[in-house]
């Protein structure tokens, strides 16, 4: 660690390194930060709104908070007081409104993020990407059949292993979400993933809307 940087951050110094600090100041505050073992210098925590990064500034004293899902990332705010960020970020994994976290974290800015969940943009940006890269293209035809159903492109889509998941809240990974993968064009497997004992079930290509949009919304 750069002299400078030591100046900046004697908590992380005096620590081990930023998750170690973070997971000490989140103990003396009673707060569940859900930070891994291993973490040490670069933090990247998964909540159920996303993944949380912390990142600390190297020409300052500033600890700059981002929010992640896949193919997307909001800045959401930067504070220099590692109680403060712990509780935020202990805030957000509990699923606090952002109105609230606003209110109560004066540092933090949302209205990207919000802003950019209203207009739909993550779920459409997202397919609009999928559809267009040719990293996709062995997935196009199962994309575009999905896509082209008016309830089904309202569901943020990922491509895992070579099948699709749709996932109904983009930014939250515990929302419904099921798996649905191509064996020849005319037959297709769909699970409802995250439950368990679920198992993959065949299904035609005239069945494989009506499938999908049931498994989406069983409880």
């Amino acid at each position: 660690m750069e002299t400078h940087r030591k100046d900046l951050y004697p908590d992380m110094t005096a620590s081990g390194g930023l998750g170690p600090a973070m997971k000490e100041a989140a103990t003396l505050r009673g707060c569940d930060i859900g930070l891994s073992p291993w973490d040490t210098d670069v933090v990247r925590i998964e909540t159920a709104r996303g993944f949380v990064s912390v990142d600390p500034a190297t020409d300052e004293r500033l600890f700059r908070v981002g929010v992640h899902i896949p193919g997307f990332t909001w800045e959401i705010g930067a504070t220099d007081d590692l109680g403060l960020l712990v509780e935020a970020v202990a805030a957000w994994r509990e699923g606090m409104p952002f109105e609230e976290l606003e209110e109560r974290f004066e540092f933090m800015d949302l209205e990207e993020l919000a802003r950019a969940l209203e207009a739909g943009e993550p779920t459409s940006l997202q397919w609009s990407d999928l559809l267009s890269s040719d990293f996709y293209r062995g997935q196009w035809n199962l994309l575009r059949r999905l896509h082209a159903d008016e309830v089904l492109r309202n569901m943020f889509p990922i491509v895992t292993h070579g099948a699709v998941r749709l996932r109904v809240d983009p930014l939250d990974t515990t929302s419904r979400q099921v798996l649905v993968h191509e064996l020849d064009g005319e037959r297709y497997e769909v699970m409802r993933a995250g439950v368990p004992g679920a198992a993959w079930v065949e299904v035609s290509a005239g069945d494989l809307i009506a499938s999908v949009r049931a498994a989406l919304h069983e409880q």
